[in-house]
């Protein structure tokens, strides 16, 4: 599967949005800074996201952008699947349907499709968290 740097890095505003406590909205720069994205391409992601039900923004000085729904209810697939298109019209693109191989890789994209499916923003959180917590080093002599 190949996914464009806009597919990626929509992922990663999802992510970052998924992490923040509470239901403030986050400065779009704030987003920019944490996940090293260029802030002019971020702003159309996130225009984007809007429209697409992600995100939802706030104007004014306490402004910017939070989920639209809970972390828990945001998979990966859905996302990508908004950003990139449909998996089954990039597959047909880059294979003939008499190949011997096509029934491979039509097993192989539901596969992934399974796995994005089933993994939420909330359970990427939790496994990041933890996974930064397991190696906390202890200075205590």
């Amino acid at each position: 599967m190949n996914i464009s740097v806009k597919g990626e890095y929509a992922l990663h505003a999802i992510f970052d949005l998924a992490c923040q406590p509470g239901r403030d909205p986050v400065r779009i720069a704030e987003i920019a800074r944490r996940q090293q994205i260029p802030q002019k391409f971020l702003e159309l992601i996130l225009a984007s996201l809007k429209q697409g039900g992600f995100v939802e923004s706030r104007r004014g000085a306490e402004g910017g952008y939070l989920l639209a729904r809970r972390p828990e209810a945001i998979t990966v697939g859905d996302v990508l699947r908004f950003v990139e298109g449909r998996q089954e019209e990039r597959s047909r693109m880059r294979r003939q349907s008499d190949s011997p191989l096509g029934d491979l890789w039509e097993r192989t994209d539901k596969a992934m499709d399974s796995v994005l499916d089933s993994a939420t923003f909330a359970q990427l959180v939790r496994d990041w968290t933890e996974k930064h917590n397991r190696f906390v080093p202890n200075w205590e002599i």
